[in-house]
């Protein structure tokens, strides 16, 4: 840990991904703005910052920062020298699936012996691969279900955009989109994974069929992947020096997972623009029970999942190096914002 004694910290820097997440909606409902401010510093979203910061969501290289996000581009920044500390994890299932072209005879975990999958080109660094990261993974579980593995399929490399518009490579002409959409409809592969809001939307949009959906299965490891389970990541000489500013953010965004629980269509509304998709995509990605479960938490099973991601990513070389999971975890902030919250209800009854 870096030594910022000398250092003043005026912002509280929060940082999250398009997907259903109690900070999120705590950010949308105007408390986590509330809470930094009572605590005497100004909260700012690293989406709404400039460029000069966007590098930050996936290195975490910034005094006063807050993540919550994939656990991919978390994993490679701790395993690469990041000073962070994992203090919540959150599990939302998100319509995991690998989909085929519409003539395919593909019906099954069994069928995808043999077929080209579409696995995302590497990015610059690893923490940026996430996409490869993820399909592999949707993949490799897909493939067990059938009582297969990646050696049973043939790997074809796409390019693929991180953001859910589609545009255009400058150099090839191609047209990009984030799941390799364009490359099943092109016949250049035979399957694609996808999650997400937004992927349920193009497959509708194109006619494509679901061969493997991972939300059927009830095994919970083979539905490990990049944002399941969803870490909460802070730097750590933030929690060293104003520790009250991170209970603070873990306290509003438990506020929020209760608040969640009976306000669905509020909830919705919301995702429907954090997830650049319309309200049928949103049903259609975290159906009607969701919102009930948006409390991170640090149970053993939630960081035996992560382990099962941080073991993926280190085997297929998305991790710099292996590290030891325990010494990265914080439980006391956590701790310290339920009882926070506890002692407000009392107050307040």
């Amino acid at each position: 840990m870096t030594a910022v004694a000398d250092t003043v910290l005026d912002t509280l820097w929060y940082t999250r991904c398009p997907v259903p997440t109690a900070s999120g909606l705590a950010h949308s409902l105007g408390w986590l703005g509330e809470s930094a401010a009572d605590a005497g510093v100004g909260l700012g979203v690293l989406q709404d910052a400039g460029p000069e910061l966007a590098p930050r969501h996936f290195d975490h290289q910034l005094l006063g920062l807050i993540r919550e996000g994939g656990n991919v581009p978390a994993l490679a920044a701790r395993a690469e020298g990041s000073p962070t500390r994992l203090i919540g994890l959150t599990w939302i299932d998100e319509a995991q699936a690998v989909l085929v072209a519409p003539d395919s005879p593909a019906a099954g975990p069994g069928d995808l012996a043999g077929l080209r999958i579409a696995v995302p080109a590497w990015a610059q660094d690893r923490a940026r691969s996430f996409p490869r990261a993820m399909a592999l993974h949707g993949f490799a579980s897909a493939l067990r279900l059938g009582g297969l593995t990646l050696a049973d399929v043939r790997p074809v490399e796409v390019e693929v955009e991180r953001n859910p518009q589609v545009r255009t490579d400058a150099t090839s002409g191609r047209r990009i989109t984030t799941w390799g959409v364009d490359a099943l409809l092109a016949g250049d592969v035979d399957a694609i994974y996808v999650k997400g809001a937004r992927a349920q939307e193009v497959a509708r949009e194109h006619g494509l069929r679901v061969a493997v959906d991972l939300d059927a299965t009830e095994s919970k490891r083979l539905r490990v992947n990049n944002g399941t389970p969803r870490p909460i990541t802070v730097h750590a000489d933030l929690l060293e020096t104003r520790p009250d500013l991170v209970v603070g953010f873990l306290a509003q965004t438990l506020r929020a997972a209760d608040w969640a629980a009976d306000n669905l269509d509020e909830v919705r509304a919301v995702l429907a623009r954090e997830t650049f998709s319309g309200a049928a995509g949103v049903e259609a990605a975290y159906g009607d029970s969701f919102h009930r479960g948006l409390h991170p938490t640090l149970a053993e099973d939630r960081l035996d999942l992560l382990d099962i991601q941080k073991q993926f990513l280190y085997t297929h070389g998305f991790l710099a190096a292996d590290f030891d999971l325990e010494t990265w975890v914080a439980p006391e902030p956590l701790q310290q914002a339920r009882a926070l919250l506890a002692a407000d209800a009392k107050v307040g009854s």
